[in-house]
């Protein structure tokens, strides 16, 4: 069986290329007899990969010595408890936007470890929608205020971000890297890797380094980010075969324009299948207009059994992953960076066909 088109939220569609370099090297790193997954992660080879994957990420999306970057073990979950560890310190309070699935987890964890105001809760749009961010209410004097960018189950994005006074935190796990931002107008930016970024279990964090300075003594070590700091990611025995990946990866998006080129064939992709969702009343889009996400399509159909036939024809036809969440249901694409355009005129093909049989 040849590759399908997969549209599935994460871990999700990697880079061709990347999968193919990855597959040659696996047994034999560059003729050094072992694979990546064999070699001790402070030898001089896995020394090179990781200081390439943080040169990578510091050139794709400008970042200053002011940052640190981190590949820390847990995804983004567990970074929902790093960051109110770190920063929401005895007395103070942190700022959370609610828009969805993932923004109500970091929250629910914040709530265990301080006092957490939810300044705008898209529940009664049922987080299809996103906040004006020129009337969020921030609370003075916050510790920080947390956003997640892109949601993946409702398919809403923040089109731009907030200015704030307190640190800006954003869960980037479903967007990062697919179009340009200015890293100095956040205080923390994290992102499992697993959709974006290459394999599962691993996270990217982005730190500015005063930040972790907050983090109380009492908090263990190891979810300490000034622990992780003085050595990068090397306190623990990292994912070495994650890091390798991503240094891959962070190399095709080089390779291939960086951000501004992402974001270029992103929308692109996107509103081909957007104009099919619009065209016709026969498909019912989720997200509102203004907070649609380029990366996470979402819609329904008129009835769950009409959904799941086309869950059923789409899957033989080689289209894959376009069940929504098990939380919302519905239909849903994910169409990150490294989703080919090939694979949207499938889908799109696939859809108009669909519908003239069962329109």
């Amino acid at each position: 069986m040849g590759r399908i088109y997969n549209f599935s939220s994460g871990p999700a569609v990697l880079p061709l290329p990347v999968l193919e370099k990855a597959r040659d090297q696996l047994v034999d790193f560059e003729g050094c007899g072992m694979s990546i997954m064999e070699m001790s992660h402070r030898g001089k080879i896995f020394d090179r990969i990781i200081k390439e994957a943080e040169a990578n990420t510091r050139d794709i999306l400008s970042i200053s010595d002011d940052y640190s970057i981190l590949f820390l073990p847990g995804g983004a979950s567990q970074q929902f408890a790093m960051v109110p560890l770190n920063l929401l310190t005895p007395g103070s309070s942190a700022d959370y936007v609610h828009t969805g699935s993932w923004a109500g987890k970091a929250i629910k964890e914040a709530q265990i470890v301080g006092k957490v105001n939810v300044i705008w809760d898209g529940k009664d749009g049922n987080y299809m929608a996103g906040p004006d961010i020129a009337s969020l209410p921030f609370t003075k004097g916050a510790a920080y205020v947390h956003i997640t960018s892109n949601e993946t189950i409702g398919g809403m994005r923040f089109t731009e971000f907030p200015r704030t006074e307190a640190p800006l935190v954003a869960d980037m796990s479903s967007d990062i890297m697919s179009r340009p931002l200015d890293v100095s107008q956040f205080g923390i930016i994290y992102a499992g890797m697993q959709k974006n970024l290459g394999p599962s279990g691993n996270a990217l964090v982005i730190l500015r380094k005063d930040l972790a300075e907050r983090c109380p003594d009492t908090v263990n070590y190891f979810f300490r980010y000034k622990t992780h700091m003085p050595e990068p990611s090397l306190y623990n025995t990292p994912n070495t075969w994650a890091v390798y990946v991503y240094k891959l990866v962070t190399d095709w998006v080089k390779e291939n324009g960086g951000v501004a080129a992402m974001e270029k064939r992103n929308i692109a992709k996107a509103q081909r299948v957007y104009d099919v969702l619009d065209a016709s009343a026969f498909w019912k889009p989720c997200a509102d207009k203004n907070s649609r996400s380029i990366m996470n399509i979402t819609w329904r159909l008129e009835t769950e059994d009409l959904e799941k036939k086309f869950i059923q024809e789409a899957a033989a036809a080689g289209l894959d992953g376009l069940k929504g969440h098990r939380s919302v249901g519905g239909l849903r694409a994910s169409i990150y960076n490294a989703f080919p355009e090939d694979g949207i005129t499938a889908l799109v093909e696939f859809m108009r066909e669909f519908e003239k049989k069962n329109g």
